[in-house]
């Protein structure tokens, strides 16, 4: 036989490309679907209420995912949505954005927003708290080559002394130091991420907030670990003095 014909003028080169372009079809519509399971369906910001005129595609069916550790079994999607928020100014129209009411920094909304996550510490491969104090792990210590910043003063962005670095929160699983634990020069404590800081030799600078400030960032539960939800809200409070901790980092450059 000279050529093989299966069925007509469909070749087996052609036959293979329905078949890709079926199979890429097919797989778009499932990503598409997969994407779904966490943030949908979509809703209005303020109210709530679901978009009905959004494209959706189909229903999508809870899976359940084994956590790690003993902590049992989560359902995505769960139907469980936000709260939404309540201290804000109402909306002039649609489309605007939110203005918080009082204090912004701690406001969970804008640059200071943050994920619900669970309220417990993040665990390393043995089950124990991932992040602690340096005092509490004998294994984990800064380099000799490197600047310890334990002991150091610390000051905001307008030069002004918060108070002393005391200690060091380290990452048990990946060695690095995560967050600095900062003894206020008015009392009480502080914890500011490290990646936000600069480490220099006798001093330490923060440039996201005040020094004064530094006394609103939210507080941990306890004083060997920390949660994931405490992560959250530190890293957030923080985070949103790089627009709102002066009225002129609100204001445009021109």
């Amino acid at each position: 036989m000279s050529s093989v014909i299966l069925v007509g003028g469909l070749d087996v080169a052609e036959l293979a490309l329905y078949m890709f372009f079926g199979f890429f079809i097919v797989l778009v519509w499932y990503l598409n679907k997969e994407s779904r399971r966490e943030g949908y369906p979509l809703e209005y910001d303020v109210s709530g209420v679901v978009g009905e005129e959004l494209l959706r595609i189909g229903d999508i069916k809870p899976k359940s995912f084994q956590l790690p550790h003993g902590l049992g079994t989560v359902y995505a999607p769960n139907g469980q949505r936000d709260a939404m928020p309540e201290n804000v100014l109402p909306r002039a129209y649609d489309g605007t954005p939110l203005d918080v009411v009082g204090e912004k920094l701690g406001s969970g909304l804008g640059p200071g927003g943050y994920a619900p996550r669970a309220d417990r510490p993040d665990l390393d491969m043995f089950g124990r708290p991932r992040i602690i104090p340096m005092q509490l792990d004998d294994h984990i210590s800064v380099h000799t080559n490197d600047i310890d910043p334990r002991g150091l003063p610390i000051t905001g962005l307008d030069g002004a002394v918060a108070g002393t670095v005391r200690d060091l929160w380290v990452d048990r699983a990946e060695h690095v130091i995560r967050y600095l634990d900062v003894a206020l020069t008015g009392g009480g404590t502080a914890t500011v991420p490290m990646p936000m800081v600069r480490v220099s030799r006798g001093l330490v600078h923060l440039d996201a907030v005040t020094a004064a400030q530094f006394a609103g960032c939210p507080q941990l539960k306890s004083h060997d670990q920390i949660t994931l939800l405490e992560e959250e809200k530190v890293s957030a409070y923080f985070g949103a003095g790089y627009l709102w901790a002066t009225p002129e980092r609100s204001e445009p450059l021109l």
